[in-house]
């Protein structure tokens, strides 16, 4: 099938062409050079356009968007390997099981919560990524690391029930999970230590996480600890989720290193909590100037195949250009109000556009797909994500949130507390996915799990053997690392007689002794947010080197100084620059690199006072349910140091605890105070 229609000249987005046929002669020649000499000469062309036009002084678009369609073109798509019926039956039983867990607990304990919505919009994202993407821990390598959006932990339990992994038992004791009999609401590694690999429900925290584990994966293979190889760091994330700061801000640094192991996939089903996220516009388009502009690819996933006769018959490009026109609060609204509305209010504004569907019946415009919903659509983008260099990846797949949940909240403001549906809705989410539940047993919402030698099991069986095991998986075990003996800090043991040091500068003698242990020193990763010359640490510059994935490229204006500024591809401190956040990220990653990783590290995140660490106590929140192991230190702090900061910096002295770092033999002993 050729790619969808390019519109005219004078029906493109910035609207009226004072000359469509000059227009027409641009687009006639740059198509020519696309088809003669291929799209990288054709995007050296356009480069050195927009420079002349730069050049000139001629204003240029604010963010660079394209039309609101498939990044993929049909005949570029890499085509699905797998059965694909099978496949969608094995995902009506997973959506049955997640709806029933959720149900059947409300039923128990009327208001116990649960979210039936966010997986139903996101089940295709992540069936496409356990069947053919997502791989387990095995001897060769080691796991990928996927950070699941919180709100969709039913589904990933529900497939887990069919896999055998968790029992009945449990799926019936989901949000009680006291004993350890249960399921915790969301990923929750602290509650559930085999199982979860990272806690994500805290919205924002997820993304900033995954782009700092991709960051220091790739900062452990720098160091020669740790191989990447070809593994990847997986998001899942909302579109609502992007409104957190900590979900963008972060986003320059994977375009700036080039993160090419990182990919993010927003489900992108134009809601929140309350209602729309971009209701008067669309969010799709602004997530992908924000992110094309910081240096990422970005693959938008808009329509399923259902679309793509449609896209191939309109010979005018009208059903792009209502496609550009219309806003999100609309796009919801035809969701909601099903295929006679969106037949009116979609196709019907342009003649020929009504004409175009005129065959269909207004079920099969309900029908046409989101190409979130299209496993084709997405098996395409995950398998171009995998293959992109040079640059980290985002998936913008418009999905439609509680998908398949009919009158009781499909598209509705309020689906996303939908936590009961009514019998009649039941019986149709039983019938659109073919579901072998009888009428009489609709109203106790059973689990169904096939027999263990049916072709559904089996089908998943093989699929997660040739992807090395089943995930979500934790590893906690490791090699403990050893302690040096007490003689080695003889001098720090020693009176200082007269002359008084600060405690920051004791930390700081007690960290070069440590990294220069032959065994433990290189385990050991300084983490500072842009304050290590305040923390007295710049001698550490040179001797260590502050990692860089660029190394250093220019000579520093004091090389010639003993502590001069070192950048190093190899280097052994991580200088965050102004970011608690980040700088807590990284100390994340490395404090839980023992699982992760297989190769125990010792991080000390070393923060200002209180002002420092006040920003970041919902990070801290997660190093703990990670089960982190590692070092916090308030590097400055008391009254006396931080006179003259004002009262938002000297609001009292804060310190933290070094965390149960991997050791055999006797542990360190504790120099500052514990925060938990």
């Amino acid at each position: 099938m050729n790619e969808p229609h390019l519109p005219e000249p004078s029906e493109t987005r910035s609207g009226a062409d004072p000359d469509p046929a000059e227009t027409r002669d641009w687009l006639d020649s740059l198509d020519a050079v696309t088809r003669f000499s291929g799209a990288e000469r054709t995007a050296f062309l356009l480069k050195q356009l927009i420079d002349r036009a730069a050049a000139a002084g001629i204003p240029l678009p604010g963010g660079m968007t394209t039309p609101f369609r498939n990044t993929i073109p049909v005949q570029r798509e890499k085509r699905m390997p797998g059965d694909l019926f099978m496949e969608r039956r094995i995902r009506s039983l997973i959506r049955w099981n997640a709806l029933a867990m959720v149900m059947r607990a409300n039923k128990q304990y009327d208001g116990l919560g649960g979210h039936i919505a966010t997986f139903s919009s996101a089940a295709t994202l992540y069936d496409v990524g356990f069947n053919y993407f997502f791989r387990a821990r095995t001897e060769a390598q080691l796991e990928d690391l996927i950070y699941y959006q919180g709100h969709s932990s039913p589904g990933i339990y529900a497939r887990s029930y069919l896999e055998g992994r968790i029992t009945e038992a449990q799926l019936d004791h989901f949000r009680r999970e006291v004993d350890g009999k249960g399921l915790s609401s969301y990923p929750h590694p602290w509650l559930m230590p085999d199982y979860w690999q990272f806690p994500t429900v805290s919205m924002g925290l997820g993304p900033i996480q995954a782009i700092y584990q991709a960051h220091v994966m790739r900062y452990l293979s720098a160091r020669e600890l740790v191989p990447r190889g070809d593994r990847r760091v997986w998001a899942f994330l909302g579109d609502g989720e992007c409104d957190e700061p900590e979900t963008l801000g972060a986003i320059a640094l994977a375009g700036r290193e080039r993160l090419e192991n990182l990919t993010f996939v927003v489900n992108c089903n134009l809601q929140r909590l309350d209602g729309p996220v971009r209701g008067n516009g669309k969010i799709i388009q602004e997530l992908e100037g924000v992110f094309r502009g910081a240096g990422w690819h970005v693959i938008k996933v808009v329509w399923g195949r259902l679309w793509d006769p449609l896209f191939e018959r309109d010979a005018k490009g009208l059903l792009q250009r209502r496609m550009d026109e219309v806003c999100d609060g609309e796009l919801q609204n035809y969701k909601f109000n099903g295929g006679a509305y969106t037949r009116e209010h979609f196709f019907g504004k342009y003649p020929e556009l009504a004409a175009l569907v005129a065959d269909l019946s207004d079920d099969d415009i309900m029908y046409l797909n989101r190409g979130g919903h299209d496993p084709y659509k997405v098996y395409a983008a995950y398998a171009e994500a995998v293959e992109t260099r040079d640059q980290p990846t985002v998936i913008l797949a418009m999905t439609v949130k509680g998908y398949g949940l009919g009158g009781s909240g499909e598209a509705a403001n309020d689906t996303h507390a939908v936590k009961k549906i009514q019998l009649e809705d039941l019986k149709k989410f039983r019938d659109r996915f073919g579901l072998p539940i009888p009428d009489e047993q609709l109203e106790d919402t059973p689990y169904y799990r096939p027999p263990e030698d049916s072709p559904e099991l089996v089908y998943m069986r093989r699929r997660r053997e040739q992807l090395g095991g089943y995930l979500p998986a934790r590893h906690g075990g490791f090699d403990p690392l050893p302690v040096p003996g007490l003689d080695g800090f003889a001098r720090l043991l020693e009176s200082t007689g007269e002359r008084a040091i600060s405690t920051t500068m004791a930390f700081v003698r007690l960290l070069q002794t440590l990294v220069r242990d032959q065994e433990l020193g290189p385990r050991i990763a300084p983490i500072v947010p842009d304050e290590a010359r305040t923390f007295g640490m710049e001698g550490m510059f040179r001797q260590l080197g502050i990692y860089s994935s660029a190394g250093q490229r220019y000579v520093p204006h004091d090389a010639g100084q003993i502590m001069y500024y070192k950048e190093d591809k190899k280097g052994q401190i991580l200088e965050e620059g102004i970011t608690e956040a980040g700088a807590m990220s990284a100390w994340i990653a490395l404090a839980t690199a023992y699982s992760n990783y297989a190769c125990p590290m010792i991080p000390f995140y070393i923060f200002y006072s209180m002002f420092g660490f006040q920003r970041i106590g919902d990070l801290a929140w997660a190093a703990g349910d990670a089960q982190c192991r590692g070092f916090l230190i308030g590097a400055t702090s008391g009254r006396t140091t931080l006179n003259g900061e004002g009262l938002s910096i000297r609001t009292g002295t804060v310190t933290s605890s070094p965390g149960s770092f991997p050791t055999a033999g006797p542990t360190i002993p504790p120099t500052v105070t514990n925060s938990r």
